[in-house]
């Protein structure tokens, strides 16, 4: 496979734990202003006010949830790179599978195979998504310039003056 243009791990971990609290963060407080504001008694200033209240008690938790799942599945991933010796896309399917097992753990056996199934399937869905979107555009654009080979010229014959006679 071809080489990741991504950071080197100790890094790594750190900036998946950043981005995946920032899109806890986002997500979370977009899902919990319409949750705040349906479930809020009428009237448009109270409605705003239960949004923004939702938004402060629940929104940073699910950033957090977040960031531990993104930096749990980075510390294992860069675990699989530095044991297995090349980053592939098995590295992401086995560190979804083991994140999910991971965080699944205090609820039993039987939900760790559950949650280590459907994480394994998660990321297999999206690493097969992204080898087939990188397929698909590097067939739209060739590989490099098509460049036609022009006529050969023929030699200029210096010296021959019988043209001009």
């Amino acid at each position: 496979m071809e080489e990741y243009a991504r950071e080197p791990c100790p890094w790594r971990i750190v900036d998946d734990c950043g981005g995946a609290f920032t899109m806890g963060v986002i997500g979370g407080g977009i899902f919990q202003a319409v949750k705040g504001f349906r479930n809020s008694p009428s009237g448009m200033n109270h409605r705003l006010r239960g949004s923004v209240t939702a938004i402060k008690t629940r929104a940073p938790m699910l950033g957090g949830n977040f960031a531990v799942w993104g930096g749990l599945f980075s510390m294992i991933d860069c675990s699989l790179v530095k044991v297995r010796g090349k980053e592939d896309p098995w590295n992401s399917i086995t560190s979804g599978a083991m994140t999910g097992a991971i965080l699944a753990a205090r609820n039993g056996a039987v939900a760790m195979v559950g949650s280590a199934a459907m994480g394994g399937i998660l990321l297999a869905l999206i690493e097969g998504a992204g080898i087939l979107l990188t397929r698909f555009a590097s067939a739209q654009f060739p590989t490099g310039p098509q460049f036609e080979e022009p006529a050969p010229m023929p030699a200029p014959s210096f010296g021959d003056y019988r043209q001009y006679q």
